[in-house]
């Protein structure tokens, strides 16, 4: 691993209240970052004490962090760049003010600098003191034709190269019996393939078996099952990052939970795992053992 791998990338995710920062905060958690909202300026320095782990961090500032100050944060900024194994970029999220004003409008909310005056008094002096950031930003987004979707689009295109190693897959065993797990985005029935139980010298153990695992695959149709759902993960699982996704759940049911769905999990984890995503496997009945 070369020493760029491990460096710590710092974003400050900066700009006016309600141009978007608590979306990016959001979007930088799903897609892997480390992040940290309005964590008073005093204690940044903290962060470049330790060794750096190679963990991305969004770190969010505006002008409700405590002891905000534009220069304090542009020196944090510059101290960042010069700790080794670490780096800093800018990220200023803009948006028109009169976008601004409605979005106060219509959730009726002060404006954090002025609450006692119309948000748009607010906004300006916001602005105005947040200029010298926005000039120094090094990625400036923005938000005004943006729902949060697109937000989280854009930063994705910015921010989330290699986004695959962000989407986090978990794949589920399960009984029909006592019904498929809450949250599956897709369910696999796998009942179909010859069940070791009927075996006596198998029925006790579980898919975790290679001897359970080499029954199964006796089965004439396991193979082309297992090539076809592969095949399908490997179509569907880029297309929800598209839509925004940072966890898929599959679900893979058989008759008691035990032994057909807990072999297919574990090969489908395999090769998803082989192919870069990152997986975790729930046995759900044999956790209940």
């Amino acid at each position: 691993m070369n020493s760029q791998k491990q460096n710590t990338n710092i974003v400050l995710v900066t700009g006016p209240s309600g141009a978007g920062r608590s979306t990016a905060i959001n979007v930088f958690e799903d897609i892997g970052y480390e992040t940290i909202d309005n964590m008073p300026l005093s204690l940044l320095p903290k962060l470049l004490s330790g060794q750096p782990t190679g963990r991305q961090m969004a770190l969010g500032v505006d002008i409700r962090t405590r002891d905000f100050n534009v220069g304090t944060v542009l020196d944090i900024h510059e101290e960042i760049n010069q700790t080794e194994g670490f780096y800093s970029t800018i990220l200023y999220l803009d948006c028109g003010t009169d976008v601004l004003v409605r979005r106060y409008s219509e959730t009726r909310r002060r404006h954090p600098l002025l609450p006692d005056d119309a948000p748009e008094f607010g906004i300006a002096g916001e602005k105005k003191i947040l200029s010298k950031l926005q000039a120094m930003a090094d990625t400036l987004i923005d938000t005004s034709r943006l729902s949060p979707h697109d937000l989280k689009t854009e930063l994705i295109k910015w921010y989330g190269d290699a986004v695959r190693d962000h989407m986090s897959i978990t794949l589920h065993s399960f009984s029909y019996k006592r019904g498929a797990p809450r949250g599956v985005d897709m369910t696999f029935d796998c009942r179909f393939l010859k069940n070791p139980y009927w075996d006596k010298s198998l029925r006790d153990l579980n898919g975790l078996d290679n001897r359970v695992v080499d029954y199964v695959k006796t089965d004439d149709r396991f193979s082309e099952f297992f090539d076809r759902l592969n095949g399908l993960c490997g179509f569907l699982l880029p297309a929800y990052i598209d839509e925004g996704k940072a966890h898929f759940s599959i679900g893979l049911g058989c008759t008691g939970g035990q032994h057909r769905s807990v072999c297919v999990t574990e090969a489908l984890g395999k090769s998803l795992a082989d192919s870069g995503w990152h997986v975790s496997i729930r046995h759900r009945e044999l956790e209940r053992q």
